[in-house]
């Protein structure tokens, strides 16, 4: 998941990004709340969400128990501002834990190597490594401490991609799907209305998903717009799953 801003008019809105393996989602809303979350994934997701650290996010796991994936490519970002903190001892905290992730990565990478149990195996060092390096002789500098209180509180979710097949381990997948998104509101300068919004999300949804699923998006539209015409149900965007 991601989300970026969206005006209309002058009004503060924004565009929520929901992507999964088959298909892409957007949702234009007012709110970058967790009420968001609610509406659409519900209280009872069975799911991994994988997303940022913001805190609707972290909000909507605390109340609905839900499991996440916290992007390790924005904490990495974090661990490199601290590598660069003007405190010493803050700068030696950040490079104990950057070194870590690097250690982490190089598993990662290095996969094909190793065999299945080996791999598990390796991968496991690595991330309890990472949680110790994060959580233990932390300097007393603000930026430090609220690293290792995250990680003291929400560890666990940084590293869910180690026993949890299938998750990845950062949200750019999200990232990259709402790039155009940003562009068109850059040329068109956003909705101008209720309808406006509902257009927006349903072409971004079809733009997004057809290339996700390599299908033209042109003749998607075109054979929904023809069965609109004559009567017919229109075609199916995602899967039926009934």
């Amino acid at each position: 998941m991601d989300e970026t801003g969206l005006k209309e008019y002058n009004r503060r809105l924004w565009t929520w990004c929901f992507r999964v393996s088959l298909f892409t989602l957007f949702k234009i809303e007012p709110s970058r709340g967790s009420d968001v979350l609610l509406e659409v994934l519900g209280r009872e997701f069975n799911g991994v969400l994988g997303c940022d650290y913001f805190s609707a996010y972290r909000k909507y796991m605390g109340d609905c128990s839900v499991q996440l994936q916290f992007c390790l490519a924005h904490l990495l970002r974090d661990v490199r501002f601290l590598t660069e903190h003007p405190d010493s001892r803050t700068r030696a905290y950040g490079q104990r834990v950057l070194a870590a992730m690097r250690e982490l990565f190089e598993v990662i990478h290095q996969r094909d190597e190793y065999p299945a149990a080996a791999f598990q195996i390796a991968l496991q060092n690595a991330g309890d490594e990472l949680w110790a390096q994060a959580v233990y002789r932390v300097p007393a500098s603000k930026e430090a401490r609220n690293l290792a209180k995250r990680f003291e509180k929400h560890g666990e979710a940084y590293l869910r991609f180690i026993t949890t097949p299938g998750v990845e381990r950062t949200n750019n997948l999200a990232e990259q799907a709402i790039r155009f998104v940003v562009i068109d509101r850059q040329i068109t300068q956003g909705p101008k209305g209720e309808g406006g919004r509902r257009w927006l999300e349903c072409i971004w949804t079809t733009l997004a998903t057809c290339a996700q699923q390599g299908r033209s998006a042109f003749a998607f539209i075109v054979e929904a717009v023809c069965a609109y015409f004559q009567g017919r149900p229109a075609p199916l965007l995602f899967p039926d799953t009934s």
